[in-house]
């Protein structure tokens, strides 16, 4: 049974546009704190992949990811990861972390994130995860589960 399908939408490349947030199905809101900083008066760059990760848990209970693995042992990994740093981000600040899958294959699935930063009022960083299906009681790679890909459909095509 062939699960692919591709959800058909590219990520916004014109960086100073107006945010489109209905085009992401989780968006999550959270204040910059001032431990996300570092010496150069900016957050970190490693602290975007952490609001990243942020996105990516409230995406993966909402789909059931977490319960599936907690009950089958089958899960996602993260195979790769990977972020264009648009402008700095400070404190204080009010970020929203956006975060949607816009393809999906038998065996892995891409998410995108975008961190969109009120005071500024745009976009000021996206990324991508490459995420694989994983048994881990067999250390191998496994299809994703129709649940999951018929939950993961519902979600971005409400």
């Amino acid at each position: 049974m062939n699960t692919s399908f591709n959800i058909n939408r590219p990520v916004n490349s014109d960086w100073a546009m107006k945010l489109n947030i209905d085009d992401y199905p989780v968006v999550v809101s959270q204040k910059v704190a001032w431990g996300d900083m570092d010496a150069y008066a900016h957050v970190n760059n490693a602290v975007y992949f952490r609001y990243f990760e942020t996105g990516r848990m409230v995406y993966f209970e909402r789909v059931g990811i977490l319960s599936y693995r907690d009950e089958t042992n089958i899960g996602p990994i993260l195979a790769s990861t990977s972020c264009d740093f648009l402008a700095p981000l400070t404190y204080p600040d009010d970020i929203k972390i956006l975060t949607r899958i816009n393809e999906i294959k038998e065996k892995r699935f891409n998410i995108q994130s975008v961190i969109y930063s009120e005071t500024l009022d745009k976009i000021v960083a996206q990324g991508n995860g490459m995420i694989v299906y994983y048994d881990y009681t067999r250390n191998i790679t496994c299809h994703i589960p129709a649940r999951i890909s018929r939950s993961i459909n519902k979600l971005e095509c409400a």
